[in-house]
């Protein structure tokens, strides 16, 4: 385990953490005005291995070999020219800082952004170490400035990463639907009329990355899921965004405790380890691999048939029904990928470079207006 100090004068800046891999949502937009949770399981930190956050440049102002260099081989509106390896955690994991006045507005809605650069400082020596965002449609999180702080380790032994076997014992599935939030509402907290029931969106940003590696797994050729609640997630894109025809690939979901996937398989959609970020890959690997954050990739093998939903009447904020009197709600729309996971990784994905895939990219606001991304 690990605390984060001050870069300047060494006060203690956190509790003890353990490090897991950066959620695929960290810096996902959902939609306008919306009240998202904490990003970040308290008592974990995770690190942001690009550049994020201010100054910013734009694509006009960034040579394509300086882009492919930083691993981005399509266009893009800016990239950051930020320090990379922020590390995120939950706020109220944080010690001894305080806000700065002067920058705690900067670029906001209904609360922090972090437009602005760091808006949050030691409470010791007043240097700026972190940036809180609360803002609407935003993960709450503490961002720590890489270049501002320490990380030293702490007595005592850190667990070892669950084992696949054990994850599949131990570890949780990520609901596809969930209450959604907005935010301001006059009603008070954990009143129904508060909430409506939607697509996770952490299910959007894990579809938004995984539909990228998608289409280059299917090299222009139409692909099939499985169906259910994957094809419900998946095929709607797929159909549309790829060239009918025949000869199309198969994609299917493999992973721990799961039959061993036919030899013939072009398309695997596999977990990723929750804590080291490894993708589960069979032991000879001759398919494309396509990551799904394990909690939801737990839930497409084994998903719960009851989750809890919300009570008419008043509940203290963030409680659930689980007596399942009340069936499940369904959200009011077809399911659609996060349109920024998919371009960020996607644009990351070296063959973008193929004309077909360009021309995809360009061809987006359209797809956006189509409920697709």
């Amino acid at each position: 385990m690990f605390v984060f100090v001050c870069g300047r004068c060494g006060a203690e800046l956190t509790i003890p953490l353990s490090q897991v891999t950066l959620p695929v949502h960290a810096h996902q937009k959902y939609g306008n005005g919306i009240q998202l949770p904490v990003l970040m399981e308290s008592g974990t930190f995770a690190v942001d291995s690009e550049p994020w956050g201010p100054p910013w440049r734009t694509w006009e102002e960034i040579h394509p070999n300086e882009a492919a260099a930083r691993g981005v081989y399509a266009q893009v509106y800016a990239l950051s020219d930020g320090a990379p390896g922020a590390i995120v955690i939950a706020p109220g994991d944080a010690r001894r800082t305080v806000l700065i006045p002067e920058n705690r507005g900067g670029g906001y809605c209904c609360g922090l952004d972090g437009a602005d650069g760091p808006n949050v400082a030691c409470v010791e020596c007043a240097l700026p170490v972190a940036s809180r965002i609360d803002d609407c449609s935003l993960w709450q999180a503490m961002w720590l400035a890489p270049n501002a702080v320490r990380r030293l380790p702490v007595d005592g032994v850190d667990a070892e990463p669950l084992s696949w076997t054990d994850l599949m014992t131990e570890g949780k599935g990520t609901p596809p639907f969930e209450p959604i939030a907005a935010w301001g509402s006059r009603t008070g907290a954990g009143h129904w009329s508060n909430y409506w029931w939607s697509w996770s969106p952490q299910w959007e940003a894990a579809a938004g990355r995984a539909l990228a590696h998608l289409l280059v797994a299917s090299e222009a050729r139409p692909v099939v899921v499985p169906d259910g609640l994957v094809g419900e997630v998946f095929q709607r894109a797929l159909d549309t965004l790829l060239p009918a025809g025949p000869l199309a690939r198969r994609a299917v979901l493999a992973g721990p405790g799961q039959p061993s996937p036919h030899r013939s398989t072009d398309i695997l959609l596999v977990p990723t380890h929750p804590q080291t970020g490894q993708v589960w890959g069979p032991a000879d690997p001759a398919a494309y691999l396509v990551p799904l954050p394990f909690g939801v990739w737990l839930w497409m093998v084994s998903p719960e048939p009851n989750p809890p939903v919300p009570t008419s009447g008043s509940l203290p904020d963030g409680v659930l029904r689980d007596d399942f009197d009340t069936p499940a709600l369904l959200p009011g729309r077809l399911f659609w990928a996060d349109r920024g996971v998919f371009q960020h990784t996607l644009v990351r994905l070296p063959a973008v470079r193929k004309p077909w895939l360009r021309e995809l990219l360009a061809d987006l606001p359209q797809h956006n207006r189509a409920g697709l991304l």
